[in-house]
C-alpha cells in the first residue's frame, strides 16, 4: 500500500514540478524578449537581461577578431583578479556573444584626470584598454567605485597580444584596396 502510495505522491509532485516549469519558462521567454536594450551599434548590440547580465552580440566588420580579443582580454583580467571590470560568464563563438556580470551603470560625466587614472590602474593589471573614453566606463554602486568595460581593443601587455583601432583601420583599408 505504501508503495502504491509513494508512487502517487511522486506522480503527482512531478505533474507539479512539470507545470512549474514549464510556467517558468514562458516567463522567462517573455522577460528575455523584454531585455533593456543599452546599445545599438553598427559593432555591436549590448542589452541587460532581466536577471542584470550584460549580453553583448558583436557585429559588423571583423567581428570575429574584436569578439576573440574581448574574450582572451576578460579572461586575463580575471586570472590577474582585476575586481573592476565585467567577468565572463558564458560565450558563443559561433554567435559572436558573450555574457558578462554588470558593472553599474554608464557614467554621465567624469574628470579628465579620473579618467586617466582608472585607465593607468587597469595597466597595473598588465591591460592598456586602447579606446579610453567615458564610454567605457561605469559606476557599480554595490562596489562603490568606477569599473571599465569594452575590450574590444585592448592589449595584454604581457604577450602584445590584442587589437588596437588602429590596426582595425588599417585592415579595413587593406580590404578596400584589394577590392579595387
Amino acid at each position: 500500500m505504501l508503495d502504491g502510495l509513494a508512487e502517487i505522491v511522486f506522480a503527482l509532485s512531478a505533474k507539479r514540478f512539470s507545470w512549474s516549469f514549464a510556467i517558468c519558462e514562458q516567463e522567462i521567454g517573455r522577460q528575455t524578449k523584454g531585455m533593456r536594450s543599452v546599445k545599438e551599434t553598427k559593432r555591436a548590440v549590448v542589452h541587460v537581461g532581466f536577471d542584470g547580465r550584460v549580453h553583448k552580440k558583436f557585429l559588423g566588420p571583423f567581428a570575429v577578431l574584436r569578439y576573440e580579443n574581448e574574450v582572451r582580454v576578460l579572461r586575463y583580467l580575471e586570472t590577474k583578479g582585476c575586481p573592476f571590470v565585467p567577468r565572463l560568464l558564458d560565450e558563443s563563438p559561433k554567435d559572436l556573444r558573450i555574457v558578462t556580470t554588470n558593472c553599474g551603470t554608464i557614467v554621465e560625466s567624469i574628470s579628465n584626470s579620473r579618467l586617466e587614472s582608472l585607465f593607468a590602474e587597469l595597466e597595473t593589471y598588465g591591460v592598456r584598454h586602447g579606446d579610453s573614453f567615458a564610454r567605457n566606463i561605469t559606476y557599480n554602486g554595490r562596489l562603490g567605485r568606477f569599473c571599465i568595460i569594452d575590450f574590444e581593443f585592448a592589449t595584454i601587455l604581457e604577450t602584445g597580444e590584442g587589437l588596437t583601432i588602429e590596426e582595425l583601420e588599417s585592415r579595413k583599408k587593406e580590404d578596400e584596396d584589394k577590392k579595387l
